[in-house]
């Protein structure tokens, strides 16, 4: 078995270096635990970005993959499948929307969302060929596409990539005002983030997307609403939207979709949008395969069947209220909601990087982001006694 600074080594002799990771080795997981190849026991804090909400390797998840790979894992859209219908089904049934179109990664799922809006907008709003205008928020995170870098406001992402597509328009996130402002006559869509991950965890005022809701229904402007960090339980609702009862017109999925153990996404919409989309205009040679719907159903089945929503919602309250009772002097804000928690430290803290491998040396698995903010995101199956575990290094660390 190769050592931890093996691996490490090998990854940097002959890997891209487009991260820069936790120096930490996983070579082994389950539930809320990983172990690194000496053995060493980790808390993750991170569930692969939220792609791990049901914890690592959730046995009925594992299962099901296992028993399908002994029957059919691909069979391309070219022909129909046995799993795809029913996945499907239940996929809307939980998004209370109509229809699906499945994909494999958070990004794909995000294309396949600016294709259906764009083509919904020349086809049945009537906009103009070619001048189709889609809204984002300032400070988004919607994958890393050379499309989608092109909203981005993140400069480390869009740096010497372009030129850029045309039809975006950003605005700030949180702004009401600046929404309204910004929709023409060729506005097809207004694509939000109902809490901007990657940017630190950002929560909109109460109420937010209920407005944007309102202002998209007024102008005819489809309201798409990426939930591929934020659904599927993480906040406390099975999906974000659902704390302010409104309804998107595009639902964007991923990351826990399969409980990470394959990717799977997918763009969840009603008949009437979806009905744009025709035979050869879009697809994937992956997307909806039999192993990854096998994987889907299991993950939509482990959520609804465990109350993760639930368990989100009063763990997420009480890991947030406790953290802010250190009142540590490094901290300027501790924000969440349900188990989706950031820890945004003062400048004077110098750079959140160290405390998160702090952190690590201690046993607790998190990472930093936009410099000064730690992002707390344990699977949902986490237990009460493992978060306290966790309160008590986070004090001695922010504390001392």
């Amino acid at each position: 078995m190769l050592t931890s600074k093996q691996c490490m080594e090998l990854e940097a002799t002959y890997g891209a270096k487009n991260y820069k990771p936790i120096p930490v080795v996983i070579s082994k997981a389950e539930g809320a635990w990983v172990w690194d190849p000496e053995g060493k026991k980790y808390l993750d804090c991170l569930s692969a970005y939220s792609a791990v909400n049901q914890g690592h390797l959730h046995p009925r998840i594992v299962q099901a993959v296992k028993d399908q790979m002994d029957k059919v894992t691909l069979t391309s859209r070219a022909f129909y499948n046995d799993r795809l219908g029913a996945f499907l089904k239940k996929l809307c049934e939980v998004a209370g929307l109509e229809v699906a179109l499945p994909m494999n990664t958070g990004a794909e799922a995000v294309e396949t969302g600016l294709k259906i809006a764009r083509r919904w907008g020349y086809q049945v709003k009537g906009v103009p060929s070619n001048q189709a205008e889609i809204i984002t928020a300032k400070s988004n995170f919607h994958g890393r596409t050379s499309t989608i870098i092109g909203f981005s406001t993140d400069e480390g992402a869009r740096k010497d990539f372009g030129p850029f597509m045309p039809g975006f328009l950003n605005i700030p996130f949180n702004d009401i005002q600046a929404l309204e402002d910004a929709i023409t006559p060729h506005t097809v869509a207004f694509l939000v983030e109902p809490i901007q991950g990657e940017a630190g965890v950002i929560i909109p005022d109460e109420g937010y997307l209920r407005k944007v809701r309102e202002i998209c229904s007024k102008h005819n402007v489809l309201l798409i609403t990426d939930e591929i960090q934020t659904g599927f339980c993480r906040t406390g609702k099975m999906f974000c939207f659902m704390h302010d009862d409104i309804e998107p017109d595009i639902l964007l999925v991923g990351k826990a979709l399969s409980g990470g153990v394959f990717p799977v996404s997918a763009a969840i919409t009603r008949k009437d949008i979806m009905d744009v989309i025709t035979p050869g205009s879009h697809g994937s040679t992956f997307g909806g395969n039999p192993l990854a719907c096998a994987a889907g159903e299991a993950a939509l089945d482990v959520l609804i069947d465990e109350k993760l929503a639930e368990r989100s919602a009063e763990l997420g309250q009480y890991f947030l209220d406790e953290i802010k009772k250190i009142g540590s002097p490094l901290f300027k804000e501790v924000r969440g909601k349900g188990l989706f928690i950031a820890i945004q430290l003062t400048d004077e803290a110098g750079g959140a990087r160290q405390y998160t491998e702090k952190l690590k040396e201690l046993g607790i698995l998190a990472k930093e982001t936009h410099v000064h903010t730690i992002r707390l995101a344990p699977p949902l199956i986490i237990k009460k006694e493992e978060i306290d575990w966790a309160l008590d290094i986070l004090r001695d660390v922010f504390k001392a």
